[in-house]
């Protein structure tokens, strides 16, 4: 399993995937900003970096030996890797978005343009067998792991919630609606503006549930308070 054959290969990058997705599903089920998608994408290209620069070390050694021998010195070829690794992480960075309700989008776009360099690179090295094996697990990883992170996140006990209300009177009430629900509010990040613009103070409230429960519940116990005027969940 340490040789670099198809076995080894797909072995290597179907466990970055996994153990990626493990700990962002840590991650997601307490409603942090960085997913299972994202741990696993990042995981992901990661590991196919390195399988990239073991290839080129082995090329360099048996395919591309005599050019190596005719240029005279020994190139170190995984630099050129490095600064398109790097590279793309200010490109990366410009997907991240905080919205006015505190919300971090951006960050799975951000790992799957990574990703996306990463295999660019092997497919410039001509490391065919590890790019096609890479795009089917991303393809899988993008197209149907959604559905089921969303079925998990719904029984989460951690929710986010953003609330516009009529003044910052209102919020002992909130709070105390919140807390007759059996929840514990772990944060809350209060404003005097709303988010897109809006002139009604918001708070953005972190849950734990005692108990699993459908968080619609919690939502409509909220709502149903005359100073509520919008109530998200994110």
């Amino acid at each position: 399993m340490r040789e670099l054959n198809a076995v080894s290969l797909f072995f290597r990058l179907a466990l970055a995937m996994i153990s990626g997705g493990l700990l962002g599903l840590e991650r997601g089920r307490k409603r942090r900003p960085a997913g299972c998608r994202t741990y696993m994408l990042v995981c992901l290209g990661a590991a196919l970096t390195m399988l990239l620069g073991q290839y080129e070390s082995i090329a360099l050694d048996l395919h591309w030996s005599s050019l190596a021998e005719s240029i005279g010195q020994r190139t170190d070829v995984s630099r050129f890797s490095a600064q398109v690794v790097n590279g793309i992480g200010f490109l990366g960075a410009g997907t991240i978005l905080v919205t006015g309700r505190q919300e971090v989008k951006g960050l799975t776009t951000a790992a799957g343009l990574w990703a996306s360099a990463c295999m660019g690179l092997a497919i410039g090295a001509g490391f065919y067998e590890c790019v096609i094996l890479c795009v089917l697990l991303i393809f899988l990883c993008m197209r149907f792991l959604p559905v089921i992170e969303n079925m998990l996140i719904e029984r989460a006990r951690f929710i986010n919630i953003y609330v516009e209300f009529h003044s910052l009177d209102n919020i002992g009430t909130i709070i105390n609606r919140i807390k007759e629900q059996g929840a514990q509010i772990c944060d809350v990040d209060i404003s005097r503006t709303g988010a897109e613009g809006s002139k009604n103070p918001s708070a953005v409230f972190s849950i734990r549930l005692e108990h699993k429960q459908p968080h619609t519940r919690i939502l409509t116990a909220i709502a149903e308070l005359d100073s509520i005027y919008t109530i998200d969940e994110f």
